[in-house]
Parts: structure tokens; sequence; C-alpha cells
């Protein structure tokens, strides 16, 4: 998570704050959408689908291979990303447990 403290937290929290950061930008979104709807691996075709530069799809990879949402192999002078199915599913619970601790009720109204 880069220089932020997190001392005093549990793994838990950085986790799901780690996860977060990943899905906070529409274009990590983006490319996470898209690799979903390929199922396969991807080599240049992410570029192509989303209106920024070749440099910045590049740091938005990098920011979703860092929380380990998508893994990537070289394959000649390209890489080819995919889904990280572990860490997806991973993703999910996480999420899934924050979402259901929420029972509905109305405690500011």
């Amino acid at each position: 998570m880069g220089l932020t403290k997190t001392e005093g937290f549990t793994k838990h929290q950085i986790e799901l704050a780690s996860i977060a950061k990943a899905l906070g930008h529409p274009a990590r979104v983006a490319i996470l959408q898209f690799l979903v709807s390929r199922k396969t691996c991807v080599c240049g075709d992410i570029v192509e689908e989303l209106p920024l530069s070749q440099s910045t799809v590049s740091q938005h990879l990098k920011e979703l291979k860092n929380a380990g949402l998508i893994k990537g192999d070289i394959e000649g002078p390209s890489v080819c990303y995919c889904i990280n199915e572990k860490v997806w599913v991973r993703a999910r619970k996480i999420l899934d447990d924050l979402f259901e601790k929420f029972n509905g009720d109305d405690c500011c109204e």
C-alpha cells in the first residue's frame, strides 16, 4: 500500500483496502471487465478497448497486478494478462463479508 501507515490495522483490513484501491479508478474497472468478458489471456487488445494511451494503460495494469487481481506472462515481445482466479475469489469473499455485515438498519434517520 505504498507509504500509507498500516500499523494497527488487521491483515484483513489492509487486504480489503488494497483491493478497494485497485478498483478505485474507472479505467481499472474497465480493464477487469474486459478481461472477465474474454475469459482468456489478453495480450495487445486492452489498449484498443480504452480511450487511454499505452503508457497509461500500463500503469493501470501495474496497479491491478500489484493488488494481485490480474497476472501477466511474457510471451515474446508482449505481456498477456488474465484474471488471477485465486485472488479474484478471495477479493469477492472479502467484499461479500463487508457488505453482508450491514443489516439494513437506518440508524441515521
